[in-house]
């Protein structure tokens, strides 16, 4: 039997495990492979070899060994559930980014204190260094089992598997669990754990099944990457939006209203207003022409548009009261609504390009286990826009939108946190897109030649597509490590024909034209979310829902401070006063928590001479100076939209 392994053939005489092939290699080896790719598919290290093969071992350092440690550590919590809690029922535990989780669903509910007691067992678990098998058994076998050790949601994944399906078990001591695999060969591998939240989470993301407990951890190979890790995540936990843009009252939720739709408090709402003026302002000096469309239409423009075919599960649809066999839904997107616009009235190939804007609100219908604070919510506000244009004007208005975009982001200052992807569709899931391989191709091939033109860094991912064409992704994470879609620019080779869309070119004849879908900075909300966890709540002077505060020392200088708030409001900044019978110590402390980039002071001193004292949120204290003076300094950091003064 020969092994590749690297650039090296193995000779063996007979059939080995890859353990045991891991140890006639290297002494260390053994110790560090956690998992093995044979011939390209993923193996535990107990599988026993007896064929010629290529083999490559898989550490924690690897994406797979990583995966597969963390994925091992949740079947260890479950254990570690399981013994302290014997009628607890077990759902689901992978790997996840940043460690693992596992739902469950208890008799009685757990706190955040319990947690201390679960990381112990497990601590006991990887002590015992547990060896962990695998185990093949029929779909019914599989059910009979997990029936009598009571674990329906268990069988409920039997049940939707096919009938003739191999089931896989993985077996650490008294725990069996219903997994594909692989995983580490003993519970002795992991090295350092730490169980971080508690949370409530539906069975399967649908909120029509029961809550069930989710605990999430993370493992590392060593206590040191560990530590590192959890003071990391310290830093995560005070910039997460979820919590920093409710304590500074950014927005709020209420069960009342409903999941994944926010309420903007008045500085989330003014931060709103000020990004949406900004976006609209700059995109009239593009060129672009406003327009209002409504929030819900018949089904009969979706059909049209393949909404209906392609989009349906994710949109919100209701009956018309008046006729039983109308339905109406509310918009996921203004695309067909702008095109209806476009077909009013004849154009010629000198109104092209004709590029239309909206500061859309949209409606989609998220599972609720995808709802998260104000980055995924079920109605939101995009600054959408179609170009309509000939071929010929494809690349120049795509670069555009591009550019557009990149001032966007700089001016906000996330430019240098995000990434570009290239978003195909994939030939063999046809169901998910418009079928036309011979116009994908040619969608296809038109953007990466505009994208390799304008010499963009960007990576490709097949399947993200939209069902109507390639799009560039311009790509962001949270503090969580979550990557979501922040802005995308789309080339639609279809809908233009689904609409009948024309122009007169030149010589008389009925041309269909080419369609970009974009946004210019993406979802607003997602947006806010965004630039709360990028500065920590203390927003650049620009975008500060309250720009400055202004202080009286005494009471004989109330009258003063509210005059400069007056000066200050005339003048367009976003100004408020703290009059308050409070020491001066307490009222610039409660400015700081606000995160308000400046705070004037007026005392006796101050009026006497005619000046402020100026606090910075960032460096202090700044001393005295006129009021004019600090006049001229914001309204230069204003102007210029100065990320960091």
């Amino acid at each position: 039997m020969k092994i590749k392994y690297k650039e090296t053939i193995l000779e063996f005489d007979s059939k080995l495990s890859l353990l045991a092939i891991a140890k006639q290699i290297g002494e260390g080896l053994p110790k560090i492979a956690l998992i093995a790719r044979v011939d390209g598919a993923l193996l535990d290290m107990s599988t026993v070899i007896d064929r010629d093969v290529s083999v490559e071992f898989l550490t924690f350092k690897t994406a797979e060994g990583l995966k597969t440690y963390r994925h091992s550590a949740s079947h260890i919590l479950a254990q570690a559930v399981k013994r302290i809690y014997p009628t607890v029922r077990v759902a689901i535990g992978p790997a996840i980014d940043n460690g693992f989780y596992y739902d469950f669903d208890f008799k009685t509910p757990i706190t955040r204190e319990d947690l201390e007691a679960i990381e112990n067992e497990m601590n006991k678990i990887i002590k015992e260094n547990i060896r962990i098998t695998r185990e093949e058994i029929s779909r019914d076998e599989a059910r009979v089992l997990f029936q009598s050790i009571d674990e329906p949601y268990k069988v409920e994944l039997i049940n939707d598997l096919p009938i003739d399906a191999t089931i896989t078990l993985y077996r650490q001591g008294d725990y069996v669990d219903l997994c594909t695999g692989p995983h580490v060969p003993s519970t002795g591998y992991i090295k350092a754990i730490k169980l971080t939240s508690l949370t409530g989470a539906y069975w399967r993301g649908n909120e029509h099944n029961k809550m069930l407990t989710r605990i999430y951890g993370t493992a590392f190979d060593n206590k040191d990457a560990l530590k590192e890790y959890l003071i990391t995540l310290e830093e995560v936990i005070r910039r997460d939006h979820n919590k920093l843009g409710r304590e500074l009252k950014y927005f709020m939720t209420d069960e009342n209203i409903g999941q994944g739709l926010p309420l903007l408090m008045p500085k989330g709402a003014t931060l709103f207003k000020i990004l949406t003026r900004f976006v609209e302002d700059e995109e009239e000096k593009r060129g672009y022409v406003l327009t209002k469309t409504p929030y819900m239409a018949k089904s009969k423009l979706y059909k049209i548009s393949g909404h209906w075919d392609h989009y349906k599960d994710g949109m919100f649809i209701m009956n018309d009261s008046e006729n039983t066999n109308e339905f109406f839904a509310l918009r996921p997107m203004t695309c067909p609504f702008q095109y209806t616009i476009y077909n009013n009235g004849l154009k010629s190939y000198r109104d092209l390009p004709i590029r239309y804007a909206e500061t859309s609100t949209l409606f989609r219908n998220e599972a609720s286990g995808e709802m998260h604070g104000l980055i995924r919510v079920r109605q939101f506000t995009i600054s959408e826009g179609h170009i309509v244009c000939m071929p010929s004007q494809l690349e120049s208005e795509f670069k555009g939108c591009l550019e557009l975009a990149n001032y966007m982001l700089k001016s906000v200052g996330l430019y240098e946190d995000v990434s570009f992807r290239f978003s195909r569709w994939d030939p063999l899931n046809v169901d998910k897109y418009i079928n036309d391989p011979t116009a994908w191709e040619y969608a296809e091939n038109e953007m990466q030649k505009i994208l390799d033109h304008i010499g963009l860094d960007y990576s490709q991912a097949i399947g993200e597509a939209a069902f109507y064409g390639p799009k560039l992704d311009i790509q962001i994470k949270n503090v969580h490590g979550k990557e979501d879609t922040l802005i995308t620019i789309q080339i639609d080779m279809f809908l233009a024909e689904k609409f009948d869309m024309s122009y007169v070119d030149e010589s008389g004849e009925k041309i269909r034209p080419y369609i970009i879908h974009r946004t210019s900075i993406g979802c607003y909300e997602r947006t806010i979310a965004l630039l709360i966890e990028k500065y920590k709540g203390a927003l650049p002077l620009w975008l500060a829902p309250v720009q400055v505060r202004v202080m009286s020392l005494t009471d004989r200088t109330l009258n003063e401070a509210n005059e400069t708030v007056s000066t200050l409001k005339s003048l367009g900044f976003r100004a408020t006063s703290d009059v308050r019978c409070e020491k001066i110590g307490y009222k610039i402390r409660e400015a700081q928590l606000e995160k308000i980039p400046y705070m004037l002071i007026i005392g006796d001193k101050e009026k006497e001479n005619n000046v402020v004292a100026l606090r910075s949120l960032e460096k202090g204290d700044l001393g005295t100076m006129p009021l004019e003076e600090f006049i001229l300094k914001i309204t230069f950091e204003n102007v210029n939209r100065i990320i960091k003064a």
